[in-house]
Order: structure tokens, then sequence, then C-alpha cells
């Protein structure tokens, strides 16, 4: 699994357990979910779905997906974000599901702004994600762009991918059903189509 260096800081690495969905999602839990909006949250709605793949294309069931992400505003619901942009109190800003039997996941909420990148670089609008899955030695870390976004051009992480194809397995792509604008991305360990993974 290639890794590339995401320039920003997030949590230090750890191993993963053999607990999974059991021991990560609760009934009933209050702090993660796979819903981050409620009727009053700023912003655009999106869904965002997709499988977890294996090197040989297979569905992995028991998955945890883990998402962080900026509001509609580009700022975070944490302390170290002091940015003079509005916080929404309807929108904590991160969530968590696990596969079902067949490796899909999903998540409603709302397409986040642009935040500050290194120096006086803004990022495109994306999604942070953490993957666990069972016989993993360590979780792994991705992010979510978003298809036809402007920005992406000069998003100083995506840019520091190369090699173009690598790139775009970090492009989610746009569907509008039924009145909801979905986003898909699945997510590859190795194999054909790999997801681009950062290191932490």
């Amino acid at each position: 699994m290639k890794h590339y260096n995401p320039m920003m800081i997030q949590s230090p690495s750890q191993t993963v357990g053999p607990y999974f969905a059991q021991g990560l999602l609760r009934d009933g839990d209050e702090v993660f979910t796979n819903c981050l909006v409620t009727e009053k949250t700023e912003g655009e709605r999106i869904r965002i779905e997709g499988c977890v793949l294996d090197a040989e294309g297979r569905p992995i069931e028991d998955a945890m997906i883990e998402i962080w992400q900026a509001n509609h505003h580009g700022r975070y619901n944490h302390p170290l974000d002091e940015q003079e942009k509005p916080l929404d109190p309807e929108f904590v800003g991160h969530g968590r599901t696990s596969t079902d039997v067949n490796g899909k996941y999903r998540f409603e909420t709302i397409k986040p702004g642009s935040v500050p990148g290194p120096g006086n670089t803004a990022q495109a609008p994306h999604i942070n994600v953490i993957v666990f899955a069972r016989g993993m030695l360590s979780h792994a870390f991705t992010r979510i762009y978003f298809e036809n976004e402007a920005d992406n051009r000069n998003d100083p992480v995506l840019t520091s991918i190369e090699d173009e194809a690598h790139r775009n397995t970090l492009i989610a792509r746009r569907e509008e059903t039924a009145g909801v604008i979905l986003y898909r991305f699945d997510i590859r360990f190795q194999g054909e189509n790999e997801t681009a993974f950062f290191d932490a």
C-alpha cells in the first residue's frame, strides 16, 4: 500500500484490535453516527456511499469508516481551528459507521467548505477518512474530494500525488437520484485502482 504525506497533523497511528464494529459502534451512540446532519444544519445536503474492497476486489464486511470534516463555511468544530468563520451548532463534523455484508457504507452529511492549507494555500473541499479493518496492523488514512470541484486542481494535498490515475482514486463521483445528491466513493486496498492513502 503506497502512502503519501498529506502535509497536515493527524492523530498518531495505533495497532487495530480485534473488536471492530461490535466494540466501536454501539446502538444509540450519540457521539458517532453515520448521520451528521439535522433539519437545521447549514449547507448542501449530500449522501456518501461506497464499498470497501480487498486486493481481489472482494467486499470487506465489518470494516469501520470514520470521517472528519469542516462545516459549510470551512471551519472544523475543534478548539485548534481558530478561524473567524462561523461555527454551525447543528453540525459536529465527525461520524462513524461499519460496512455491511456486501462491504457497503453510507454517510448523510453536508458538502464542506474550503479550509486553509500550508502557507497561504487553500485546500479544496474534502472529507478526511480513517479506515479500520480486521487484520490491519494500523488504520489507513485517506480523503474524499468532490467531482467537478474547481479548487481540486490547486489543492496542495491532492496535487502532491503525481500519478493522475492514483490521484483520481480520491475523487467521489456525483450522482443525483430522487432528489438526493449522492457522491460514490469506493475504498480499495491494493490491487487495481488502489485508493491513495496518506502517512499520519
